[in-house]
């Protein structure tokens, strides 16, 4: 065998591994979000930032316990030597050339101006907006596989439609040509519907090729296997639209817009770290106790070589006086940074407000274009019917029925992408709610 054949062969068999590997999914709305929640990175990394606050929030409740500290140590010890005041008489003094100590020491702090509650409180917030980003990310991450989704949909009709319309431009070649065999017919008119017929297969190519783009792009989102062809429902756009007032949908976002509630969090945050400011003028007071045991005792001339074992309780008290002129400005940039979280929550519900607004104007609009589009149907296909049957009979001319085809090629797709632009604006809706 020659080294062309088989290299012919080898591409023959990659080639028929790759179709038999490739797999049709139909995959329905609801079952595409519950593959995201599982496979997807993007929501992977915010639920392991979901994990970390709730780490964070366990080691600032640690703070309220006790801080439990304990030494050991071994050494060796040289002799002394002892002096007058005037560094006269010098002489040597023996020392026990082992050393030892070991101690344990306990704190409890019973007061610290409130730093360690706010500190607490800063954690529970900290972990409520991890939680917040999480859910804003899948909201995100849903959105934007809806619009793949109906896309791929979308892309799906139009393949359907220029099929459909193929088949009608060969049936209208094969009557031409049947008319020009009895001579009702020129040359030309066949050849006018045959670069129709090789524009629509161009078309055809073209939405394909944008098919397997946006398909590589889900499955690989989805993390599915390679190959997997997904396959929209069919029963989508049979799905109750929800046609609920303006007021209803504003009613919504407020109560549950992520967004929202992540900047009246981020107000309360910045509460907490207002307190935190202040907590620092505050005196820390503790309780304390302590156990040492040190060999040898060198409080004593000679040294005594023995072991001495000492405790102790009490309460500590601990007061920063230069925070009364170091923390002014720090605690005013606290207060400010509280004000301008507050402003930024307006901000946030304004922005929120209108986006409300112009999805749900967007929402009517594509109703409107849907029954626009729908008549346009009708229209189109009775004009086609008229026009065929009237060149059918010698009643009308070529570039009638091309134009009759073309009207109705136009019809056809832009119903298709009417229906589906109510559904992306339905969901869109409930993105701008976070309902998704």
């Amino acid at each position: 065998m020659s080294k062309k054949n088989r290299l012919m062969v080898l591409c023959c068999a990659a080639l028929c591994s790759h179709y038999v590997c490739a797999q049709s999914q139909v995959l329905g709305m609801e079952e595409m979000f519950r593959l995201a929640d599982e496979n997807s990175k993007s929501i992977q990394t915010y639920r392991t930032g979901k994990e970390a606050a709730v780490e964070a929030l366990q080691a600032a409740k640690a703070r309220r316990l006790p801080d439990i500290t304990a030494s050991v140590s071994a050494s060796y010890w040289g002799n002394g030597r002892l002096w007058d005041r005037d560094f006269g008489n010098g002489m040597k003094i023996d020392m026990p050339h082992f050393g030892n100590n070991f101690s344990i020491e306990a704190t409890q702090v019973i007061y610290a101006g409130g730093a360690i509650s706010s500190g607490i409180a800063l954690a529970e917030l900290e972990q409520q907006l991890a939680e917040l980003d999480w859910q804003k990310n899948r909201q995100e991450i849903r959105f934007l596989l809806a619009g793949y989704y109906l896309d791929l949909y979308k892309l799906d009709n139009q393949v359907k439609v220029l099929e459909h319309n193929l088949q009608l431009a060969e049936q209208v070649i094969a009557n031409v040509r049947a008319r020009r065999e009895q001579g009702t017919a020129l040359k030309n008119d066949i050849t006018r519907y045959e670069l129709q017929k090789e524009t629509l297969k161009l078309q055809l190519a073209r939405v394909q090729d944008a098919r397997t783009i946006l398909n590589h792009q889900l499955i690989t989102t989805l993390h599915l296997p390679e190959g997997t062809e997904i396959k929209p429902d069919t029963a989508l756009l049979n799905q109750a639209v929800s046609t609920l007032s303006e007021a209803d949908w504003q009613r919504m976002a407020t109560q549950t817009h992520i967004g929202l509630r992540q900047s009246q969090l981020n107000v309360k945050t910045h509460e907490q770290l207002v307190k935190q400011e202040r907590a620092n003028r505050f005196p820390q007071i503790a309780l304390v106790a302590a156990d040492h045991l040190d060999g040898p005792i060198t409080i004593e001339v000679p040294v005594l070589d023995n072991n001495f074992n000492y405790w102790y309780v009490g309460v500590g008290v601990k007061y920063s006086f230069s925070s009364l002129f170091k923390n002014n400005r720090r605690l005013r940039q606290a207060r400010l940074n509280m004000r301008r979280a507050q402003e930024q929550s307006d901000l946030a519900r304004e922005q929120v407000e209108n986006a409300v607004q112009a999805g749900y104007v967007n929402f009517l609009t594509a109703f409107t274009d849907l029954h626009t589009q729908e008549k346009s149907v009708r229209l189109a296909d009775e004009n086609y019917s008229v026009v065929s049957n009237r060149y059918a009979n010698e009643m009308a001319l070529l570039t009638d029925m091309l134009d009759a085809g073309n009207m109705k090629l136009s019809a056809d797709l832009n119903l298709v992408n009417a229906r589906i632009n109510v559904i992306y604006h339905y969901y869109k809706m409930k993105y701008l709610t976070h309902t998704l």
